[in-house]
């Protein structure tokens, strides 16, 4: 990925004008050498330009550029989906759905159901880096809790394992994570997905992180310490979490946390690469996996 092109406004109208530009453009992303079948695995096709799809030469079945991706089956044209990714890579605050409505002359409920998509290709990426050396770990909560509700651990907001790694004292990649619980089991399930057996962990003196953390890693605790640098990035990482998501998305429903958290993570992932965020994100959407629109209502 360190080689991914640049582009700018200018190169992103002048390259992506019409559905074709924009086809020929998912192609080579999805079959950079040749056509693969993803029914049998075939290496040659014939292209049936009324469809836009190419059919199988040894099992005759047939895939657009779009099979199997989050687009799979989209109403939408490519010119649209292109236009949301950039105008969502460039924005470093987040669209929410009613501005990406507005945006590209959709409706509401079509820019809510490609924001979800692009933020599904986004985590599906994510999910291949795991963090390593020395990684800052903790939890935390987001939303209100109810009147009288209880503060802290016991809190009824939605429960986050956050873990960021460090390198030369500064933030690496960044893990989210909503969680049912704090439970010892939990917090080792999370830690063995997202981290690299035998880092370093270093967290708070919190009881449920010590035993399940013990025998895969090296982790480092004691009290926490608010005056202290003690997971300085973790903590302002949350910070810029919940102002991203309550400044640009209101009226979040929970059960949505976790797509909102991933698209965080995947912008301060690559902050480093400014310029590349919109190549990118096409390559995550080519590569990505079906998202039912069932999958998000239910």
């Amino acid at each position: 990925m360190a080689n991914q092109e640049k582009m700018s406004f200018a190169d992103f109208r002048k390259r992506f004008n019409s559905e074709d530009a924009c086809r020929e453009y998912l192609y080579k992303l999805r079959w950079p050498d040749r056509f693969v079948c993803p029914q049998c695995g075939g290496v040659d096709c014939y292209h049936i330009k009324g469809r836009n799809k190419y059919q199988c030469v040894q099992c005759r079945h047939q895939a657009s550029v779009t099979s199997g991706t989050v687009m799979h089956k989209s109403k939408l044209s490519l010119r649209t989906w292109f236009w949301a990714m950039y105008l969502v890579s460039r924005d470093k605050r987040g669209y929410s759905a009613t501005q990406l409505a507005e945006e590209l002359g959709i409706a509401y409920s079509s820019a809510w159901y490609l924001l979800h998509r692009i933020r599904s290709a986004m985590a599906g990426r994510d999910s291949d880096y795991m963090l390593s050396g020395i990684v800052e770990l903790d939890d935390t909560y987001f939303g209100a809790p109810t009147e009288g509700g209880r503060r802290g651990r016991g809190t009824e907001k939605v429960k986050v394992m956050v873990a960021v790694s460090k390198t030369d004292g500064k933030p690496g990649y960044l893990k989210m994570e909503v969680v049912d619980n704090l439970k010892g089991e939990t917090i080792g399930d999370f830690a063995k997905a997202c981290i690299v057996k035998g880092s370093v962990i270093q967290s708070d003196g919190y009881l449920s992180y010590r035993k399940p953390l013990a025998d895969d890693f090296e982790h480092q605790f004691k009290v926490f310490d608010s005056k202290s640098d003690m997971l300085k990035w973790l903590h302002i990482l949350v910070g810029n979490a919940k102002a991203f998501i309550s400044g640009t998305f209101h009226g979040l429903a929970d059960k949505h946390l976790q797509s909102y958290l991933d698209e965080f993570c995947y912008r301060f992932n690559r902050r480093g690469f400014r310029n590349q965020i919109f190549p990118r994100l096409l390559c995550a959407v080519a590569n990505s996996n079906i998202l039912g629109y069932a999958d998000l209502t239910r």
